[in-house]
């Protein structure tokens, strides 16, 4: 096959850039003269990009309007906003330019956050680990009849795709009743699924609302002060989708009036919240800094990945993830 120049502007070292350097074998490897940090990072504009026939990391959008050799983008993340616009998906037709995500590689980190979230939930861990108190107490006895188990319980989950395919086993040995809206239905989801119609009737019914909504225009704000305002009184909300997909001054409301029992984000707009903002003192809000996906050896598996398709792309076979 004739080489493929790679460009890369994931900031990769030790063994994760060693599996990178011998996975793509004869292919030269351009590094970027300014990687990236993040896999949610914006590399800037490289003219070294324009050599490149495959690109993995975030790549700049002007250097990829700019190149006439590129045909694959694989992307260093699950999430592909900057991407995800008309404009970029006819660019992308009319060169047929491949575009792959890193979905495989976040989905089943991501779901264990949802479901410790949920557990840590369930089993009133905020509150427990805050409190000392003697064995025997008054206050002993309350701490250890809040544990409820979600045996049973109702779970809606807002965007059915990877993540959720990993979330649902892991929920499966509780018994709940699992949920799931999802806009165009494959019809072999093993769990209920429906559309945006139907939320009015399940919402009342919801213990748990889980929000896996990617941005978008048709997502941003979804969970609404409405969808908050028809769900269960007492049910827990959990975020590892987009902060842009929730009305934030509707959850604090929601949070602050108890008619939600609490709240567990990975995800908030902006990143991190500013000092003094009102979710930050909001009862029973707890926040985790965009580390759902994070997990040991993260590099190596996202290098594993996009080798995995390499391989693929070699052979002229089906990509893994792919979203354009």
């Amino acid at each position: 096959m004739n080489a493929l120049p790679v460009y890369s502007d994931l900031a990769v070292t030790g063994d994760a850039l060693d599996l990178l350097r011998a996975g793509v074998g004869t292919h030269p490897l351009i590094q970027a003269r300014r990687p990236t940090t993040s896999v949610l990072g914006k590399a800037e504009p490289d003219d070294a990009f324009l050599d490149a026939v495959v690109a993995f990391g975030q790549p700049d959008l002007v250097s990829i309007r700019a190149s006439d050799r590129l045909k694959w983008i694989h992307l260093s993340s699950a999430g592909y906003t900057r991407y995800d616009s008309e404009a970029f998906r006819e660019y992308a037709r009319s060169r047929e330019l491949i575009v792959t995500n890193s979905s495989q590689v976040y989905a089943q980190p991501c779901a264990e956050h949802v479901f410790s979230f949920l557990m840590a939930q369930a089993r009133a861990l905020p509150e427990q680990l805050a409190t000392r108190t003697a064995n025997g107490s008054p206050d002993w006895f309350r701490l250890r009849a809040l544990p409820r188990s979600p045996r049973g319980q109702t779970v809606l989950i807002l965007g059915y795709g990877t993540i959720a395919e990993h979330l649902i086993p892991l929920l499966a040995p509780f018994g709940m009743q699992v949920i799931a809206l999802r806009r165009q239905p494959r019809g072999k989801e093993p769990v209920r699924i429906i559309s945006p119609d139907d939320l009015a009737a399940v919402l009342p019914q919801t213990d748990h609302l889980v929000n896996l909504l990617p941005d978008n225009a048709a997502s941003r704000q979804f969970v609404s002060k409405a969808l908050l305002d028809a769900l269960k009184p007492g049910a827990a909300f959990y975020n590892i989708g987009r902060g842009t997909t929730v009305d934030q001054t509707a959850l604090d409301r929601a949070l602050r009036s108890g008619r939600l029992a609490a709240a567990w984000l990975d995800v908030t707009e902006p990143e991190p919240l500013p000092d003094g903002h009102p979710l930050w003192s909001a009862p029973n809000c707890h926040i985790t800094p965009h580390t759902a996906g994070g997990h040991h050896f993260e590099h190596e598996a996202l290098v594993r990945h996009f080798l995995q398709n390499l391989r693929r792309f070699e052979a002229g076979t089906p990509l893994i993830d792919r979203v354009m």
